[in-house]
């Protein structure tokens, strides 16, 4: 029990570091309708960008913060210089050059800061485990949470109660009736690249922490779709939940199931349980349902 608990509760923290991830995926998909499969590497370029501020002296919730401010620029200059002129194109298109930009920005950091791993040096959480009765959770695990979920609560506030937020809501839900009112759906895709840099990036700098920073951080950004899909590709909430439920499902199958199916299972059943979920509910917990009648 004591193992299922520690399993559990490291999930959770996990979880809530996708969830801040998975947000990025949801708002683009939200106010495009495209699937952003660039979001690993966008995760990738906030853990370095974290880490280079951290090595030139600067505290890590002040490099945070300038990761968030280099995540605004670069979202809203991708969004102008790759994206701005295919608004109004197929779907598919968008997602190609989404898929264009991925290679893209991978290249660009392993040409800047190779492919070698790196840690924050000094340790940015201490080492000691907190104990909780029995349990014993790792510092870098719980603040990594807590800075996710305090960002989470700082988006969801912005959509809720500011006019840009909630004009990026209108568009989402109807793009005609909020061109009309004199909404800048130009402004809304680039605000959305800029905030989904943003989540992404923060979510590669706590995740960076936990197991160093290097080429495979893009691919836990990767790893954050099923939490997406499995809340809706067009639910803020789901993608939070869906976050917390894909980090449990990935610690307890490599706790329970790795000795059974050494290789890499922990990876592997997300996309699993990802498979199996949309056989019975192929729009998520709460994604829109599309009815379409002939």
């Amino acid at each position: 029990m004591e193992l299922f608990l520690m399993t559990l509760i490291t999930g959770i923290l996990v979880g809530g570091i996708y969830a801040l991830v998975a947000l990025g995926w949801v708002l683009i998909y939200k106010c495009s309708g495209v699937l952003n499969l660039a979001m690993g590497e966008l995760t990738l370029i906030g853990a370095y960008v974290t880490l280079t501020f951290y090595e030139m002296g600067i505290p890590f919730i002040l490099a945070v913060v300038c990761t968030l401010l280099v995540g605004v620029a670069l979202g809203f200059l991708t969004e102008r210089i790759f994206l701005d002129k295919l608004i109004g194109e197929p779907i598919l298109s968008v997602i190609m050059v989404t898929v264009g930009l991925s290679f893209f920005f991978k290249g660009m950091v392993e040409f800047f800061w190779g492919t070698d791993t790196r840690v924050f040096d000094p340790p940015v959480f201490a080492i000691t485990p907190i104990n909780i009765g029995y349990i014993k959770i790792s510092p870098v695990y719980l603040w990594s949470f807590v800075l996710a979920i305090v960002l989470l609560i700082i988006l969801v506030a912005f959509f809720k109660y500011t006019r840009w937020g909630l004009s990026m809501q209108a568009t989402a839900d109807d793009e005609t009736a909020a061109l009309s009112l004199g909404v800048s759906a130009r402004f809304v895709y680039a605000a959305a690249w800029a905030i989904a840099f943003m989540s992404a990036g923060v979510g590669g700098a706590l995740l960076g922490n936990i197991n160093g920073v290097n080429i495979s951080i893009g691919y836990l950004g990767l790893l954050v779709l099923p939490a997406v899909v499995l809340g809706g590709l067009n639910s803020v909430p789901g993608a939070i939940v869906g976050g917390i439920i894909i980090g449990i499902l990935q610690n307890l199958s490599g706790t329970y199931l790795d000795q059974f199916f050494p290789g890499g299972v922990k990876q592997i059943m997300p996309f699993a349980f990802m498979a199996v979920f949309l056989l019975f509910k192929p729009y998520g917990l709460w994604g829109w349902e599309r009815i379409e009648r002939v």
